[in-house]
């Protein structure tokens, strides 16, 4: 594949590229580039705005070069300080160790293992001692530390910013050393990080390498990006029935972004749906679902996502409630009141988010609008629907 169109399909979806002129110039040597993704394992499930960029990452994967997806197992341990207000505490070991693990798993739904380096920072990190972390600092000033916005931010708020901070960047630039990388991926939010990498690459004598970075993917609401805290994501190991509802919950404008940052689908496919659906001669629901189907076959296969589909027209289409809803019985009195309920089954996760998702009005009591989630529902058998795709049947005693 020529230049030209390895870089059309590195571009696809990306926020910005440092530079392209850089990236032609290793290209043009026609050796395989090597390819850096750093995560650190902060928190053991990923959804939907976490694979934005390890897609792009398959994108090398599928141009031949050389990906490694290197897991922070030593940075994690000092906790990255993008985007805080205030330090972020560090991770046991322990815990690094339980979601590296998750994190393996996850990422080869999408990367193909056998063209995958999986690398850890502790093995060069691990071995450095007192007087190279020095020497490793000597190469950045704190007036540029300051330049990063979240540090910046805090100075002047005069929150307080642990030394131990100031070295994450190094530590996160200092891994490109280690690997010779030459283009390093990471989300708007790590732009100051994969610039230090750049730097010092330069100061230990090496061909400083291209950055690219990958926009935040909105969640479902179409308006916040993808976020467990804001209820508005799909997460890569929830069910298939699940992640099918979801995806078809967006709205059709948003189902264009998605299907740019998460299929497998060409450019040129995506702009031929768009036009069918823009002609009339398709409708979006089912060009949506077949980005749904795509979604779950994924992570799922495609027989699962078949039967999500399948299921999913069975109930939202025709209005019925799904054979498999969850049954729920309590005691009438505190226990029935809806914020308790929907969190203690489960439909909910939490009795705090239960009580957001009432006042939203997504709750319906056999097919009323129900608003009110304090006062307990007297004894009776229930239908209840929360949002579009959550069902229970509820027995109160």
């Amino acid at each position: 594949m020529d230049i030209d169109q390895q870089i059309k399909i590195i571009r696809r979806g990306i926020v910005d590229l440092i530079s392209e002129e850089d990236l032609r110039k290793k290209l043009a040597r026609d050796k395989p580039l090597n390819i850096k993704l750093g995560c650190d394992p902060t928190a053991p499930d990923l959804h939907l705005g976490h694979t934005v960029i390890i897609h792009k990452l398959r994108h090398f994967q599928e141009l031949g070069h050389t990906v490694t997806f290197l897991v922070g197992d030593f940075t994690a341990t000092i906790g990255d300080p993008s985007g805080r207000s205030e330090t972020r505490p560090p991770l046991t070991p322990e815990q690094v160790k339980a979601n590296a693990e998750t994190y393996k798993r996850q990422v080869f739904k999408i990367l193909d293992p056998d063209k995958t380096v999986l690398d850890f920072n502790s093995r060069w990190h691990g071995s450095m001692g007192a007087a190279d972390f020095i020497r490793l600092g000597s190469h950045m000033t704190l007036a540029r530390m300051l330049e990063r916005d979240d540090f910046a931010k805090r100075y002047r708020e005069e929150r307080p910013i642990a030394l131990h901070e100031l070295y994450y960047p190094l530590l996160q630039g200092y891994d490109s050393v280690a690997m010779r990388t030459d283009v390093e991926l990471g989300g708007t939010d790590q732009t100051f990080n994969l610039l230090v990498g750049r730097t010092l690459q330069a100061h230990y004598g090496q061909e400083p390498q291209c950055v690219l970075t990958m926009p935040l993917l909105e969640g479902l609401d179409g308006v916040r990006k993808m976020s467990k805290s804001y209820g508005n994501y799909i997460g890569i190991d929830e069910p298939p029935a699940d992640q099918f509802g979801k995806a078809m919950s967006i709205s059709d404008d948003l189902m264009w972004r998605y299907y740019e940052l998460l299929s497998a689908k060409s450019l040129d496919e995506i702009a031929d749906l768009r036009r069918q659906v823009e002609s009339g001669a398709r409708h979006p629901k089912t060009v949506k679902e077949e980005l749904a189907m795509e979604i779950v076959a994924l992570y799922h296969g495609a027989e699962a996502a078949r039967e999500a589909r399948d299921g999913f027209n069975a109930v939202f289409a025709k209005g019925g409630v799904p054979e498999d809803a969850p049954a729920w019985v309590c005691r009438s009195g505190e226990a029935s009141a809806p914020a308790v309920f929907l969190a203690d089954s489960g439909l909910a996760a939490s009795r705090g988010e239960a009580k957001r998702l009432v006042a939203a009005g997504s709750l319906s009591v056999n097919d009323e609008k129900w608003t009110d989630a304090l006062s307990p529902l007297p004894a009776g058998d229930y239908t209840i629907k929360l949002g579009k795709k959550r069902f229970l049947l509820l027995t109160v005693k």
